[in-house]
């Protein structure tokens, strides 16, 4: 009986605007690594891939001085404008090696806090789902919707309790998940994670309660956050 294979996509073609650094996010640094070093051996760590694929920007001068790129077992990849250009593009070079009922789990690259237990829970618990899911922590805060004035208003407070955060990583069949950002990319619809490609097609994803220390790495007072947290991984 075939398994299917894991592998792992970890787009990295971002440039970080929202940090002010003078390299992307990714390539920041804590406790003197690369975010993307920290990020890609907590997953390659604690999980049986079969391989990596790292859509990386064409101007990236930073990627030959990481620790990954001396790992046999990533490959690299030309990312795209958008999120789903480069996990599309990171598909389109597995083709040949990925089988279409393989697995493919998609990480964001300035994501380095991920639980090894939360890796193995999503893997374990998908790993017989027809469509796959995603990590996902219930939101806790008060949730406000605004005008849209200067400095905005409130408009009314929003219900939360069936409100989630999506983290990463992301699950899904490999064929079923390149079909699906295929088609939202050439209808136009935006697609802000992979999920949401696969509900526009039709496919609705399971959600797999995470740690929500699981940081994504976006302005320069999360860098402290992540050290902390990294920490007591």
């Amino acid at each position: 009986m075939y398994k299917p294979s894991l592998w792992l996509v970890v787009p990295a073609a971002g440039i970080g605007q929202r940090m002010k650094a003078e390299c992307p996010k990714q390539y920041l640094k804590i406790n003197n690594r690369f975010i993307l070093d920290i990020t890609l051996s907590r997953l390659l760590d604690n999980a049986p891939f079969k391989g990596c694929m790292v859509p990386l920007n064409p101007a990236d001068h930073w990627w030959p001085d990481s620790e990954s790129s001396r790992n046999d077992r990533i490959q690299t990849c030309t990312g795209g404008k958008e999120r789903a250009d480069s996990v599309l593009s990171a598909l389109h070079a597995l083709a040949e090696q990925a089988d279409e009922s393989d697995w493919v789990l998609v990480h964001d690259a300035a994501r380095p806090c991920l639980h090894a237990d939360d890796l193995s829970n999503l893997i374990d618990t998908l790993s017989e789902h027809p469509v796959g899911g995603l990590l996902a922590a219930p939101v806790a805060d008060t949730l406000k919707l605004v005008d849209d004035g200067i400095p905005p208003e409130v408009a009314q407070t929003v219900d939360r309790s069936r409100l989630w955060r999506a983290l990463t990583p992301q699950m899904f069949r490999f064929g079923a998940l390149r079909a699906a950002l295929e088609s939202c990319l050439e209808s136009g619809h935006g697609v802000t994670d992979e999920s949401s490609a696969m509900e526009f097609s039709g496919k609705m994803p399971v959600l797999v309660e995470g740690r929500p220390d699981n940081l994504k790495v976006t302005v320069p007072s999360d860098l402290a956050l992540a050290e902390f947290i990294l920490g007591r991984l």
